[in-house]
C-alpha cells in the first residue's frame, strides 16, 4: 500500500481554520468547467519556456516520474470545500527538477486540452502540495474531474488547478489565464477570500 502524505493541516500557513471563510463543507464533488468535458485519452504534456530542458512527455513517461499520494482539501471559488481528497501524482517540484528551472522564471501558465489556461507565480507553484494528479481516492481520475491529468492546488482556489493538462509554460514575466482575464483573482487565496480582482 502506498504511503499517504497528509497535508490537510496546510491551512495553518494561511489562516485560522481548515474551512476557509465563506466556504461550506460538502461530501459531494461537484463538476465545474468552462465548456464541458473534452475527450482526452493519452495526452502529451509539453513543458517549455524558461527551463533548461524543454520536454514533451507522453502520459506514460510523465507517470514514470517519482510520484506519491497526498490527502488534501479542495476549495472551489464558488463556495464549497471538500475535505480529505486523496490525489496521486507528480508534485510540481518533481517536475521542476526534471526540466530545470532557469533563474529568470517567475511565473507559470498551465495549458489544458479544452483551451483553458490558468496562471500562478512560480513561488506559489513550486510547493509539494501543488500536484499533477492522475488518481483520486485510489481510482483513475474521472474525465469530468480533469482526467487523465489535472493540477490540484489546495492552497489556492481550484480554478488554479487546470483540468486535462497538456502544457506547463515557465514565464519570465506574469501573464493572465482564462478566468484571470475575466476578473477572477490572480492570487486566489481562499483564506483571504481572494475570489475576484
Amino acid at each position: 500500500m502506498t504511503d499517504i502524505v497528509d497535508i490537510t493541516d496546510l491551512y495553518h500557513e494561511f489562516g485560522e481554520g481548515r474551512l476557509p471563510p465563506g466556504q461550506r463543507e460538502t461530501s459531494a464533488f461537484p463538476v465545474l468547467s468552462k465548456s464541458g468535458t473534452p475527450s482526452v485519452s493519452d495526452p502529451e504534456i509539453e513543458v517549455w519556456g524558461a527551463v533548461e530542458e524543454p520536454t514533451t512527455f507522453s502520459f506514460d513517461e510523465f507517470r514514470d516520474l517519482p510520484s506519491g499520494t497526498q490527502r488534501q482539501d479542495f476549495h472551489c471559488v464558488t463556495g464549497w470545500s471538500k475535505f480529505d481528497c486523496e490525489f496521486t501524482g507528480v508534485t510540481f517540484p518533481t517536475l521542476a527538477e526534471a526540466v530545470g528551472i532557469e533563474d529568470d522564471a517567475v511565473h507559470v501558465m498551465f495549458h489544458a486540452a479544452d483551451g483553458y489556461t490558468t496562471d500562478l507565480p512560480l513561488a506559489a507553484c513550486d510547493r509539494r502540495e501543488t500536484m499533477f494528479a492522475w488518481a483520486f481516492d485510489g481510482e483513475p481520475l474521472p474525465a469530468d474531474h480533469g482526467g487523465p491529468l489535472r493540477v490540484v492546488t489546495p492552497h489556492r482556489y481550484a480554478y488554479k488547478g487546470a483540468k486535462w493538462v497538456t502544457g506547463v509554460e515557465f514565464l519570465t514575466e506574469p501573464d493572465r489565464g482564462y478566468w484571470e482575464r475575466r476578473g477572477y483573482s490572480v492570487t486566489a487565496d481562499p483564506w483571504a477570500e481572494d475570489r475576484y480582482a
